[in-house]
């Protein structure tokens, strides 16, 4: 009976160290796995952002919208488990499109108006023609913050950001539809067009130096 207990003890003396063990291994695993997600939570975070910022920049420019959705949405609509099911019941199969599931299929051309949205989303004006249109409508000189207050009253189903339209307003001077002045550390903006009222000051000082 020595021996018997002699060997249950260095038994349960084994299984507890291997159990001990793995626990500790569990737990540095799901730390290290929780420290990933984090990290990878926080990339995702960046990355959206940077996508609203981007996409805001692109509306701006006037590109079209041509991005791709995420794949995460893609995966989500995959059902595996269904896959099972569908190899067994063939007789079923027939069964059911000879009653009612051929309606399901002419449901299927209903989607096609998705793309008239589209082209109602892209007849609206784009946020350069709007910027270009402000300023040459103004007679003084304009801030980026100025203008996308204006827009943002005249257009609040649109989300213009004053980043967004400072963009725009360097690409404007860029191709020399628009002129930029700095009065001390703010900066103003006015279009080319709305240069040329400008120069009537200039002529209204020949008669104080013909007076």
């Amino acid at each position: 009976m020595s021996e018997d207990t002699a060997i249950n003890t260095e038994l349960t003396s084994q299984y507890t160290s291997q159990v001990t063990s793995d626990l500790e291994r569990n737990i540095k695993e799901r730390e290290r796995i929780t420290a990933e997600l984090t990290a990878l939570q926080q990339q995702l975070a960046t990355l959206q952002h940077d996508h609203t910022v981007l996409v805001s920049i692109q509306q701006a420019l006037g590109i079209p919208t041509t991005t791709p959705e995420p794949a995460d949405a893609d995966i989500a609509s995959v059902p595996s488990p269904r896959k099972k099911t569908t190899k067994a019941p063939a007789t079923r199969r027939t069964a059911k499109t000879g009653t009612g599931q051929q309606p399901r299929t002419k449901k299927q051309p209903g989607t096609k108006p998705a793309p008239k949205k589209t082209a109602a989303k892209s007849a609206r004006p784009t946020l350069v023609t709007l910027i270009h249109g402000h300023l040459t409508e103004q007679s003084e000189p304009r801030s980026a913050a100025e203008v996308a207050e204006a827009l943002g009253h005249a257009h609040p189903d649109r989300n213009i950001a004053t980043t967004v339209v400072r963009t725009t307003l360097e690409n404007l001077v860029a191709k020399s539809q628009a002129q930029r002045t700095k009065q001390g550390s703010s900066v103003f903006y006015t279009a080319v067009n709305a240069s040329e009222p400008t120069a009537a000051p200039a002529d209204g000082v020949q008669p104080e130096t013909a007076g």
